[in-house]
């Protein structure tokens, strides 16, 4: 005959139940609890009972950084990450090494790239705050499982029996080192790659890009070339070419139409340091061969004392009708401006009956210093701007001139756009 369990021991079970709530729950709402945690968080969880203990060891991402370990002891954090990595019961999907006190020996982090190199990383983030770059160690690329990968302060030299990261689709450099092959061979071997950032990276001059699902795009650095090929899902671009190499004085191809070539989707640019000056090289053309469509944002720099430069800006303006934000930084020089000649080519534009830009809805101009150059080109935004709601200008200093504000208000406009004029 069956036994059954004495009501009053069911109810003391019933009674622990409610008084610890926490040791009860259900293991797919700890696992949930856990991955919202810090890993120090999570591993102090072990205290609460015995269902609890182990379970952070069966977390599959681990985050090494600031917020996690603050220790300013070098071999105490060491020790920390050995024993996590030692103590894991299942495979490691994501792995982020980001700790800003002490240099770690570049003896562990290869033998945690190593340790890794046995499981199936998805995520691998690699921060080095400063002083010498870290040589990735080949075991490294081994990694197929990748889909996200950050590396900061880092030295790429692959194998040459190296055939790309397959399986790829976010990429993020900063303070790289690599050659011009390995940065062509990595992009050209990641297939799925979507997402690129190389930023103040080293060891090319030139940036090539061959990437068909390629959809973001952020480079910042020297360079003396670009060339975007097969990129026809690229929808946002941020260029900052902080120094150009010298080049021939004269180009015949355009790098304006070069650069837009295989753009022709793109819906957000944003043009910073020399990189209007690298679009401006060879001969311009009055607009590009193929309208850019979607654009649909835009955010440049102009020095409006060189011609190539305002050409350049307004050929890209005039082909692209979808336009609803703008924004131009001045770069000024006050002891510099177009001449005679420059000044009438200018004006034969702005007269271009032609023009329009029939959905520019918001113009922001930043270190306006209300020189002629800067008032035409506003004149003409205003002009074949229909549907213009507002026009930004912030001064380039204090107390802009009352008669520069008149001027401003008092110029024609095909809208019923407010001007806003800011000081600094």
């Amino acid at each position: 005959m069956e036994q059954t369990e004495p009501p009053k021991s069911r109810l003391k079970v019933q009674m622990e139940m409610e008084l610890d709530r926490i040791s009860y729950l259900p293991s797919n709402v700890i696992d949930k609890i856990l991955s919202c945690l810090t890993l120090k968080e999570a591993v102090r969880t072990s205290v609460f009972s015995s269902r609890w203990r182990n379970k952070w060891a069966m977390l599959s991402g681990l985050v090494f950084d600031e917020k996690c370990f603050s220790t300013e002891n070098c071999a105490t954090f060491v020790n920390i990450v050995y024993h996590v990595l030692l103590s894991h019961t299942v495979p490691i999907e994501k792995f982020v090494l980001s700790h800003n006190t002490h240099r770690i020996p570049t003896i562990d982090i290869d033998r945690w790239v190593l340790h890794l190199s046995r499981n199936f990383i998805k995520v691998f983030e690699l921060c080095i705050p400063d002083g010498p770059k870290y040589k990735m160690p080949l075991c490294f690329f081994s990694y197929q499982d990748m889909i996200v990968l950050e590396l900061s302060q880092c030295l790429l030299e692959p194998p040459t029996t190296f055939k790309g990261f397959r399986t790829l689709k976010r990429v993020s450099f900063h303070r790289v080192t690599l050659a011009q092959d390995v940065l062509e061979n990595l992009i050209l071997c990641c297939p799925l790659l979507e997402c690129l950032e190389v930023i103040n990276c080293d060891g090319f001059t030139h940036l090539k890009i061959d990437a068909p699902n390629l959809r973001f795009l952020s480079f910042s650095g020297r360079l003396e070339d670009v060339s975007l090929q097969n990129t026809l899902n690229l929808a946002v671009v941020c260029f900052n070419s902080w120094r150009i190499y010298h080049r021939q004085d004269h180009v015949s191809s355009s790098n304006l139409a070069k650069f837009f070539i295989d753009l022709p989707y793109i819906q957000r640019l944003t043009i910073d340091g020399a990189a209007v000056q690298y679009l401006a090289v060879g001969d311009l053309p009055g607009r590009l061969p193929k309208p850019c469509l979607h654009l649909n944002f835009l955010s440049l720099p102009l020095k409006f004392y060189v011609l190539a430069e305002i050409l350049t800006t307004i050929y890209l303006l005039r082909s692209s009708p979808a336009l609803k934000v703008l924004h131009v930084t001045v770069r000024l020089n006050l002891l510099r401006s177009v001449d005679e000649e420059a000044e009438s080519r200018l004006d034969s534009l702005y007269d271009d009956v032609n023009c329009s830009f029939p959905k520019l809805q918001f113009v922001q101009i930043t270190r306006f210093s209300g020189c002629k150059a800067e008032l035409d080109f506003i004149k003409f935004l205003l002009v074949n701007s229909p549907v213009l709601e507002t026009m930004a200008i912030r001064a380039s200093s204090a107390g802009g001139s009352p008669e520069v504000l008149k001027k401003l208000l008092q110029l024609r406009r095909t809208s019923s756009a407010e001007i806003i004029y800011l000081d600094p």
